[in-house]
């Protein structure tokens, strides 16, 4: 069996914003403390749609590693890399390729959407059709086990999922493959391998997913196998061959819930962003000509808390009192809209701040974030080519 391990990555897109640190980066920063962690920096993926005029990409790479140094992630606890630099992403795509069916792609959900709003750009190339398949090869090249990503980016685990039963299926049955299985489970001892037979029956025959949970379990603590001997069991409790490659899991992670400086969601698109190290003036600024309620014409005209964007921002910011102390001062005029704005101006200053000073170490010594990521290429590294040399093993393309 493999260890636990968690991948996410990102697009280049420069400067993150508050809405990145409430949606991705919060989550990275608790993962970091839990499991072993790999974030990437989706170079390649940027492609699919940047084709045409890439070169902004490598300034907003580091631009975005900053970033994520700065909001709290941890290189001394997760392993931070750029795709691009592991060039065996590439070679896994292209041979999970070769046993892809067109439809499986044509299937995942984002590909017409994603069309219909990039419209202006000319999306029909093998590129864009194929991004999910990158991104499965993003995620099994690590044999992470669990990937975290918002409930409309299930699909894309699922059809990761599918793609690996599919490679262990067709390649993961090496010659003899059920005798040395029947062999392996004999070094279970008689009353683990007569368990192990029932949770395989359990599972294959009435589909019983607690029944593979507890057989996994029951492989994890024989101390009695050799690893190959846990692959090919691994398999054979599931029905497929030696496992290769892992089925990944989704770790659902709750939308933003970060509102823009307009009340819809922040987004670079809409142009209602606080960047992650935004100066305190610009900040100040941006909040205070925040639209407000527009029943609020004078300062003694009562509102609706409700109504206006800057309540959104007061249920991140704020605590209990002071939101009392808004929705009673608003609705009786008791304060001004500017004196409503300030706690949220603290309150956005007060996170930035050891954002600032993380991000100083790294601006003013560029070489300690190349020296980062290049250390992170290499363990991210290592671990691709062992997949790799399985992957080759299984498909005949060893040739040693």
């Amino acid at each position: 069996m493999f260890a636990e391990r968690v991948l996410s990555g990102m697009r280049p897109t420069g400067s993150l914003h508050l809405g990145h640190y409430h949606g991705v980066l919060k989550n990275w920063i608790k993962l970091q403390n839990e499991y072993p962690c790999l974030f990437f920096v989706a170079d390649w993926h940027a492609l699919t749609t940047q084709y045409d005029d890439p070169r902004g990409i490598e300034k907003s790479t580091w631009e975005m590693v900053i970033d994520w140094l700065a909001a709290g992630v941890d290189p001394a606890q997760a392993t931070l890399f750029i795709q691009s630099q592991v060039p065996e992403h590439a070679e896994l795509h292209l041979l999970l390729s070769m046993m892809t069916p067109l439809g499986w792609l044509e299937r995942v959900p984002t590909y017409k959407d994603q069309q219909e709003k990039l419209d202006s750009k000319d999306l029909s190339t093998y590129g864009f059709l194929g991004y999910p398949l990158l991104m499965s090869s993003d995620i099994l090249i690590y044999r992470a086990d669990k990937v975290p990503v918002g409930e409309d980016q299930i699909p894309h685990v699922e059809f990761t999922r599918e793609l690996a039963r599919r490679f262990n299926h067709m390649y993961g049955r090496e010659p003899g493959f059920e005798d040395k299985a029947r062999e392996a489970v004999k070094k279970l001892g008689s009353k683990n391998a007569r368990l192990y037979g029932q949770l395989r029956t359990r599972f294959q025959q009435e589909g019983d997913a607690s029944a593979v949970e507890r057989g996994h379990a029951l492989l994890n603590e024989a101390q009695s196998l050799s690893l190959a001997d846990r692959e090919r069991l691994s398999g054979y409790l599931e029905g497929t061959g030696k496992m290769i490659l892992v089925e990944p899991g989704a770790l659902l992670t709750e939308a933003s819930k970060m509102p823009g400086l307009d009340g819809q969601k922040m987004s670079k698109s809409y142009n209602n962003t606080i960047t992650l190290r935004e100066d305190e003036a610009s900040v100040t600024q941006k909040i205070k000509r925040m639209p407000t309620d527009p029943a609020r014409g004078r300062r003694t005209d009562a509102g609706d808390p409700e109504k206006c964007p800057v309540w959104q921002l007061h249920l991140v910011y704020s605590d209990d009192s002071c939101r009392e102390w808004v929705q009673q001062g608003c609705r009786s005029a008791g304060i001004g809209c500017l004196e409503c704005k300030q706690p949220v101006i603290d309150g956005i200053l007060r996170e930035q701040a050891p954002m600032h000073e993380r991000a100083q170490t790294y601006l003013d010594d560029p070489a300690l974030v190349r020296s980062i990521i290049a250390d992170g290429n290499a363990k991210a590294r290592r671990l691709a080519q062992e997949t790799m040399r399985d992957v080759r093993e299984a498909m005949g393309l060893n040739y040693s």
